[in-house]
């Protein structure tokens, strides 16, 4: 795993770092999901509507059950 230098500005890091923390996940994860997308082509916004389709179908059913947790969620297998 490489690591990398970003540059942004203060404001932008605290905030991400206050959203990453709020969805249980680290400014680090964002960065890497994202360059992810945008490595093999993929809008990362289509990515995120699919994946929320996929748990809102999961919570739609009525059925006594989970939702998907945040690892699954982030899995890239799920995108095939």
């Amino acid at each position: 795993m490489r690591n990398i230098t970003l540059s942004v500005p203060d404001d932008v890091y605290r905030k991400a770092r206050l959203a990453a923390a709020r969805r249980e996940t680290s400014v680090s994860a964002v960065v890497a999901e994202s360059l992810r997308a945008f490595a093999a082509g993929e809008d990362p916004r289509t990515v995120r509507h699919r994946l929320l389709q996929k748990a809102f179908a999961t919570a739609a059913t009525g059925k006594p059950g989970r939702l998907p947790k945040r690892e699954e969620l982030y899995d890239r297998t799920v995108l095939a």
